[in-house]
């Protein structure tokens, strides 16, 4: 391709090579320094120069190279996020968050995923340390991700999202137990005794945490938990448990939206109808719970507010600044029309 400018030309089809910096200075009649500061964002460019740099880089299709930049200097304006090889509805959300939050700031997420076993995320974090990250974001739902951080010696500054403050890096979370008992709470104000629990992978903190809070909840109402129904996060664990809940339960509490729509269809199967013959109760708040049959009650957690808040954190200790223990955010209860006194109430 060869571009022509008041007189110059400019071939950059030598080698097929990509137009650099000195191309798009010579189609705009300027220095290369003039680009430079164009591309930084120098208020004291006039507005024709600036227009003139533009124009060549539209022309020329011109696209900086961050390598060279953050070779020259160290800052790559790059912040890693390690997220679970998963698309549920949690993770995704905090990551698009991030994103969001990263680049109104002037920085760009580089994201990379990891199964659960050791190798995987040791794998990913270190492709991410070696893209020259200033900072790294891990959601980090279950142990082995935090040990992994630990034997690398990671030394970004750092958050972990859906964990518990174990030592690595500033931990931002969601009260997961808090939300367990307000599930818990609600059924017991609409008159339940006998309420059972389908839970998530236990090796996960949050699926630990909302167990602890269920168990907690009954136990400080003087009830007895019923036997727990361990599911894999997914509606097909959830429609798996229906075929376990006690006769006697006239409410469930599902660890995570998903298994609380698969125990919904596995409930309607057994011939029991949501709200009228046994309650369920979510946790997530998903978009299309409200849109359940019947719409589900579930516990709301503000995965946007994560994203944004690790990017804030992450910000201030790029910066230099310290940052003190971040509290945990509180969710809250939505009612909807999966809930109701059990049938012996009304």
């Amino acid at each position: 391709m060869a571009t022509h400018d008041e007189g110059r030309r400019v071939d950059v089809t030598a080698g097929r090579r990509s137009p650099n910096m000195h191309d798009v200075a010579a189609v705009a009649g300027v220095s290369h320094q003039t680009v430079s500061r164009v591309l930084n964002g120098f208020e004291s460019i006039r507005p024709e120069t600036r227009d003139r740099v533009n124009d060549a880089i539209r022309q020329l299709g011109y696209r900086r190279n961050t390598a060279a930049r953050a070779l020259a200097t160290s800052r790559s304006q790059a912040i890693g996020v390690l997220a679970p090889a998963t698309s549920d509805f949690g993770p995704t959300s905090t990551v698009q968050a991030i994103e969001v939050a990263a680049r109104s700031i002037g920085y760009y997420p580089l994201v990379t995923t990891a199964a659960t076993d050791r190798r995987s995320i040791f794998a990913s974090l270190d492709f991410l340390l070696d893209q020259s990250i200033e900072a790294l974001v891990v959601i980090a739902p279950h142990i082995r991700a935090l040990d992994a951080m630990r034997e690398l010696d990671v030394n970004v500054p750092t958050v972990t999202l859906q964990s518990t403050d174990l030592g690595t890096g500033t931990a931002i979370t969601i009260d997961q137990l808090e939300g367990a008992q307000l599930a818990i709470g609600h059924l017991l104000e609409l008159g339940h005794r006998r309420i059972q629990h389908v839970a998530g992978p236990l090796e996960f903190f949050e699926a630990a945490a909302r167990r602890h809070g269920y168990e907690a909840s009954l136990a400080e109402a003087g009830l007895e938990p019923l036997p727990i129904f361990v599911g894999d996060w997914t509606s097909e664990s959830g429609y798996r448990a229906a075929a376990t809940i006690s006769p006697d339960a006239t409410a469930v509490f599902a660890a995570n939206d998903q298994m609380a729509l698969g125990l919904i269809h596995g409930l309607a199967e057994r011939g029991l109808r949501v709200p009228q013959d046994i309650s369920v109760v979510g946790f997530d708040n998903l978009p299309e719970a409200a849109h359940f049959l019947p719409g589900l009650t579930t516990v709301h957690q503000d995965f946007g507010r994560i994203g944004r808040l690790a990017v804030e954190v992450l910000l201030q200790q790029i910066d230099g600044g310290e940052v003190a223990v971040v509290p945990a955010i509180e969710p809250w209860l939505v009612v909807r029309g999966s809930t109701a006194p059990p049938p012996r109430k009304r």
